[in-house]
């Protein structure tokens, strides 16, 4: 609901938003779209809400999941969640084939319309541009855009490294990506204005010296001497959480200290195994980085770019399916965050991260991310972009992409999938695990079934 690196451009096409580099205090209202799925997404858009008012920009906050009708919106993150939790090998399944496929499909685009014209009318009619944190705001602004009933510019901030094919929707004037290697995975998806702007996070989360990391770990009650690995797993304390902080303490590369997020049980299971520091939530996260010597992350979220801003190495582990692996490639690609793919190598890559010339070059690689000028960063190209669409009035959304019958029709069937299943689950979480899981499983033979006619379908059209 509303309340009050070095730049890479692409190409610049008709329609494209030019990129001055003067960023004037603005004024005006900015509108940012997100969705309550994790607590990524939101988290961009709270810390992008904080820059754009401390620029002078009047700003309103819509959640996604709440435009949409007769609670769906819960019944999608609450399926989602419990996918993650009992199938996450029907989550990968989803996440694969739909980027094989190249986004979203008739399902997927019925579901997501049906809040366009709760966003639109939502929307303050003196809002100067629209910014989504989310890939579903993302396809719901564009639409908008292409059908002309919104005439603003839409910009899409990538809160992730790695650029599912859903993040690239026809009609948003211009993607903003935290590095390089997101933004070519953008372009790659069909993305036209991409500008490398570096990540949002919070000013809290920055470098300490010696006496704070000490004054940090008094506060936490944790060791002051021994090397510390902070392992976390989203708001939802999703993955193989209890494997993984067993792991780090038997390996005796450092002390597992545990951010389990909303997920009290799990902090309940970790101190049930002989794990002594597991959190739930924690509102401090900036002073448990500062206590921190190495992040152990298993999704690539907001949280290490947080990591980053605060000088602390990090390593992907044991990911989650889907984004999480994704993620880990290109983090590791850009060189912000080892990918430890095999479980002998984590106590000599832990002992590099914390005392060794990998933990020195990822220090300076992540730090380097912030490295910019307040008119190259995130807010100075939002505020360019409503100040564009201010001066040119009613603007021509880009044209869509040109898709093949045949993608168009892989797109369909797997994206149909995924929204059937987390509608499905998040209803089937009144009956149980059972009907859970065989909700999923019934919705991933529907899949196989139609992406077979699908491909028949390819060859007629080919």
């Amino acid at each position: 609901m509303p309340h009050a690196a070095s730049t890479a451009p692409g190409p610049v096409l008709a329609g494209a938003i030019p990129q001055q580099r003067t960023t004037p205090r603005g004024t005006g209202r900015i509108a940012v779209v997100s969705a309550s799925v994790g607590a990524g997404h939101d988290g961009a858009a709270t810390e992008l809400e904080r820059r754009l008012t401390a620029d002078g920009f009047a700003v309103d906050r819509y959640d996604l999941m709440e435009l949409l009708p007769a609670g769906l919106g819960r019944a999608v993150r609450d399926g989602y969640h419990r996918m993650l939790v009992l199938a996450p090998w029907a989550y990968q399944r989803i996440y694969a084939g739909t980027e094989r496929a190249g986004g979203s499909g008739p399902v997927a685009r019925t579901l997501l319309r049906t809040s366009e014209d709760r966003l639109l009318r939502s929307l303050r009619p003196d809002v100067g541009a629209v910014v989504s944190t989310y890939p579903g705001a993302s396809r719901v602004l564009g639409n908008l855009r292409l059908k002309g009933r919104l005439s603003v510019p839409v910009i899409t901030y990538l809160t992730d490294f790695s650029v599912h094919p859903l993040w690239v929707a026809d009609g948003v004037d211009v993607h903003l990506a935290a590095h390089a290697v997101p933004a070519g995975q953008a372009r790659a998806a069909g993305a036209r204005d991409v500008r490398v702007c570096g990540p949002v996070t919070d000013p809290r989360f920055r470098p300490c010296d010696p006496e704070q990391r000490v004054r940090a770990r008094m506060a936490f009650g944790l060791p002051e001497h021994a090397p510390l690995a902070l392992l976390v797993a989203g708001s939802w304390g999703v993955g193989p959480v209890r494997k993984v902080a067993v792991e780090l303490r038997d390996c005796g590369g450092a002390v597992p200290v545990v951010v389990c997020g909303r997920n009290e049980n799990l902090a309940e299971q970790l101190r049930v195994d002989g794990i002594e520091y597991a959190f739930g939530w924690v509102d401090d996260m900036p002073g448990l980085m500062r206590a921190a010597d190495v992040l152990v992350q298993n999704a690539g979220g907001l949280t290490s770019l947080e990591a980053f801003a605060s000088g602390l190495p990090v390593a992907s582990y044991r990911c989650i399916p889907g984004h999480g692996l994704t993620n880990a490639a290109a983090l590791d690609e850009a060189g912000t965050a080892v990918w430890i793919q095999d479980p002998a190598d984590l106590k000599a890559v832990l002992n590099d991260l914390i005392g060794g010339p990998l933990g020195n070059r990822q220090r300076a690689t992540g730090l380097a991310l912030f490295a910019r000028n307040r008119d190259d960063g995130p807010a100075a190209e939002i505020a360019r972009a409503h100040r564009s669409g201010l001066r040119d009035g009613t603007r021509n959304p880009p044209p869509p992409r040109r898709r093949t019958p045949r993608r168009l029709a892989a797109t369909a069937a797997v994206a149909s999938t995924v929204w059937a299943c987390a509608v499905g689950a998040g209803m089937a979480t009144t009956h149980g695990t059972s009907n859970l899981l065989r909700t999923i499983d019934h919705g991933l033979r529907l899949d196989s079934l139609a992406q077979h006619h699908t491909s028949r379908t390819g060859e007629h059209h080919s």
